[in-house]
């Protein structure tokens, strides 16, 4: 199963410029806040917003730090 996750703050263009991105190409995402969820923040080691990870039978495939809209395309044929 293949899972989107981003992390992202509100008040964040550039996580704001990603969610755009990603839902203008139809991708389902989870959207999750580091600071609200120290825990799973740790556990994929994100260090910055916006980080989008893919992860596929719980292993991590795709890793895209910023709003890179190249990168971002990988993500939406996966």
């Amino acid at each position: 199963m293949v899972r989107i996750i981003k992390f992202e703050k509100d008040d964040c263009a550039p996580c704001n410029m990603v969610s755009e991105f990603l839902d203008n190409k139809g991708v389902n995402y989870e959207k999750i806040n580091p600071f609200e969820n120290p825990e799973l923040a740790m556990q994929y080691k994100v260090r910055s917003v916006p980080t989008v990870i893919v992860t596929h039978e719980n292993q991590e495939v795709k890793r895209v730090i910023g709003f890179k809209p190249d990168e971002l395309s990988a993500i939406t044929i996966m």
